[in-house]
Parts: C-alpha cells; structure tokens; sequence
C-alpha cells in the first residue's frame, strides 16, 4: 500500500483539506482602512484593525464540515487499496465535494465582499489554495489509480 504513489497522493488530499480547516481563507480590509473581514472554515468574522477587536461573526460551519468530509473521504480511500474501482469512486465522490466546498467558499466571499468593498476584490489565502492542491492531487491519485487497474486487466488477459 504503501509504495503506492496514489496513497501519497490520498494522504496529501486529506492533508490539504486540513489546511482549508486551520487557515483562512479570504480576507479583505474596507475602504477606510478600519475593518478587516476574515473567512475561515467555520465562521466570516469582522474585525477592527486598530482594537483587534471582533465586531460581527457569522458561522459558516457548513465549509467546515464540507472539508472534513473531503478529508475522512481521502483517508478512507487510502485504506481501500485492495478495491481499486471502490477507491476511484471514492476519490470521484471527494471530487464533486471539493468542487461544491470551492463554489460555496466563493459565492460567500462574494456575497461578503458586496457588503464590505465592492469597488475591490479581497484576497484569497492559503486555505483557499489549498482546495486547489488537494484537488490536483486527487486527480493525479485517480490517474495512477486507473492505471494500475488497467495493468491488471492487461495481466489477467495474458493468462
């Protein structure tokens, strides 16, 4: 199992799925300089930049709970080496849940930048790009995954 470069792979989707839990992920500061707006995993949090004080926060548990189920995906099918037509449906599945955890982390960084700034975008940080990695890496985990299946179909027919 673990020779396998997929089970890197794997382990490297549920590692960055950790990262999109522990980091921010869009942050963007108002025009006058005085409040900072912060999206993580589990809230968008309103800050004042002179007092560090929270002035609003609202839960976003949903992409929380969206990045851990992405992660317990990721580490199921790595324990699922022995299946390998499970463990590529399994790593399909994770794809559309990243692909769903990326349209809500940017739909609700647009709907926070309408109130805040319109006139700028705010920025995107680690947590955001981490989904990014983690998708690659479940991609290039599904490509090795095929091919090792491929090459035992081809070994089966030579019997």
């Amino acid at each position: 199992m673990i020779q396998r470069i997929q089970t890197v792979f794997l382990f490297l989707v549920t590692v960055s799925m950790i990262l999109v839990i522990s980091f921010p992920i869009w942050q963007q500061v108002n025009p006058e300089q005085t409040q900072m707006v912060t999206l993580n995993a589990w809230s968008l949090t309103t800050t004042d930049n002179t007092s560090q004080e929270v002035i609003k926060s609202e839960g976003n548990i949903y992409l929380g709970i969206l990045a851990i189920i992405a992660a317990g995906l990721a580490s199921f099918s790595l324990t699922q080496y022995k299946n390998r037509t499970k463990q590529m449906f399994l790593n399909m599945i994770n794809s559309l849940v990243m692909v769903v955890t990326l349209a809500l982390i940017i739909y609700t960084s647009h709907q926070a930048n309408a109130e805040i700034n319109p006139d700028v975008n705010g920025a995107f940080v680690l947590g955001f790009w981490a989904i990014f990695g983690g998708m690659i890496m479940n991609l290039l985990a599904n490509r090795f995954i095929r091919k090792d299946e491929m090459l035992v179909r081809s070994v089966d027919r030579i019997r």
